[in-house]
Order: structure tokens, then sequence, then C-alpha cells
């Protein structure tokens, strides 16, 4: 299935959500996530939401991560090299909305992808073998080749796996488990 048609339905679905089925939909995929084998790791890579772009909230996930006492890393994008840094995430950690509405920290202490072991990555739809679709850029392929073969690479979706295989490119690094609120994939 082609990247472009999924990439524009899906944001059209996420455009009909309203922002308390959003929190209640992401509440829901939080608590399915408990149920995965992941939490015996340390250091866990998970986005912040853009709002304006309707994305689950992971708010949910970061209080799950931090009351289990697990070291938070947060991406800041680089949109020149389409790269991401990792930034440990603290208390003292600034966050700043970018100029694309993107929540990421202004500074902080840098982690590198060899360090992290389980990574929220954010997209718009995936299939039943794990193939994603993101908005596009590359940003996380670029990050997920240089994670160790090992890092656990965890889609979060609002919606449900599409049957139809999804259009990939030899980039493309597919997805060891996607969970939605209603069900936790694995490949």
């Amino acid at each position: 299935m082609d990247k472009t048609a999924l990439r524009k339905k899906y944001k059209t679905l996420r455009n009909q959500l309203t922002s308390d089925q959003i929190d209640d939909l992401s509440l829901d995929l939080a608590n399915r996530a408990l149920s995965i084998p992941i939490w015996d790791k340390s250091y866990y890579h998970i986005f912040l939401p853009i709002s304006k772009q309707k994305e689950l909230d992971t708010q949910y996930l970061l209080h799950i991560l931090q009351g289990k006492d697990k070291h938070i890393i947060v991406p800041k994008s680089d949109f020149e090299t389409e790269t991401l840094q990792h930034i440990l995430l603290t208390d003292n950690t600034p966050i700043q909305v970018n100029k694309w509405g993107i929540p990421e920290p202004v500074s902080g202490i840098p982690i590198p992808e060899a360090s992290i072991e389980v990574v929220f990555i954010p997209l718009l739809a995936f299939d039943t073998h794990g193939n994603r679709v993101g908005y596009g850029k590359g940003f996380y392929d670029k990050f997920l080749a240089l994670c160790n073969s090992n890092t656990l690479k965890i889609g979060l979706s609002l919606f449900q796996a599409e049957e139809e295989l999804i259009d990939v490119l030899p980039t493309d690094i597919p997805l060891n488990y996607c969970i939605t609120p209603e069900k936790t994939y694995i490949f």
C-alpha cells in the first residue's frame, strides 16, 4: 500500500478525534503497554507528542517510566540533517516547542544510541508485518539504524494495523511490537 495515501488517510482519521478521545485512547494504550515484556530494561526513548498533529499523548507512558525509575530519553530534531539527538529527561531538562510544533529539550545530557534499549516510535500507520509509516522524513529510520540490533522498537498507534502490506524501502526498519488502545501486535 502506498505510504502517501496512508499518511493522508490517517491524518484525516486523527483530525476527526476529539481531545477527550485522544486522552482516553492514550490512557488505554499506556495500560496495554504494561503487559509486554520490556520493563526489565533501563534506557527508554520516548517522543513528546505534537498536539497540533493530534498525536497520542505519551504522558501516561512517561508516568509509568518515571514510576519504575527508568532513564527516559527524549528526541531533539535537527531538520538540517534530518537526524535526532537524544537527551536524558530530568526534572531540570528545559522543554520548548520548536517552530514545527514539536516539544523537545532545549539542552541537556546527550545519550548515545548504543545505550538505548527501548524506543517508543510515533507513527501514522503500520501493517501486520511491523512495517510503519511516519511523516516521511526518515528521522526514526536513521536513528534506529544506529541503535543496537537488540534494541526493542515499539510503535504507538491510535489505530489498528493495515492488512495490506505497506511499500517499504531498504532503509525502513520494522517494529518489534506495536501497541494500540485495543491490541498489542508482536512481529
